[in-house]
């Protein structure tokens, strides 16, 4: 099951400008930078900065627990204000997925902290990390 070739009548507009007009990303170097790490897929597939995106192309985002899933709506070459991000794309990652990242991102922050320099975890630090991990801890032996 291949793809239908891209309609060459519709807009299409650059992934990593798009992506930074509808502001999933703070800078155009940013964007790009995901697409060549990998993070930015169209169909399944990593794309390159220069990628052509036309309206109806699933766009996915990979961040840290989670898969931003997005349908491009409409082409712009220019950044716009929050409040008409909407007009631009659909969001359609699930909410379930949504509140998992988020409660993964929680127990991150709520993570204890060592200041730089100070040397490897005390056995009580490196045993709260373990128990944050999932508690399987090392392997003994």
């Amino acid at each position: 099951m291949s793809n239908p070739p891209p309609d060459p009548a519709l807009p299409a507009e650059r992934i990593d400008l798009w992506l930074w007009a509808v502001r999933r990303f703070k800078t155009r170097a940013l964007a790009a930078a995901a697409c060549r790490k990998g993070q930015v897929k169209i169909g399944g597939r990593e794309v390159k900065p220069s990628r052509l995106v036309r309206p109806g192309d699933r766009i996915e985002i990979e961040e840290p627990f989670l898969t931003v899933v997005l349908e491009m709506k409409a082409a712009l070459k220019q950044r716009v204000g929050a409040s008409r991000v909407p007009e631009f794309y659909s969001d359609l990652t699930s909410p379930e997925a949504i509140a998992v990242a988020e409660g993964l991102r929680a127990a991150v922050r709520a993570a204890p902290r060592r200041d730089p320099g100070l040397g490897r975890p005390t056995k009580r630090e490196r045993r709260e990390l373990d128990q944050l991990e999932g508690g399987a801890g090392r392997d003994e032996g």
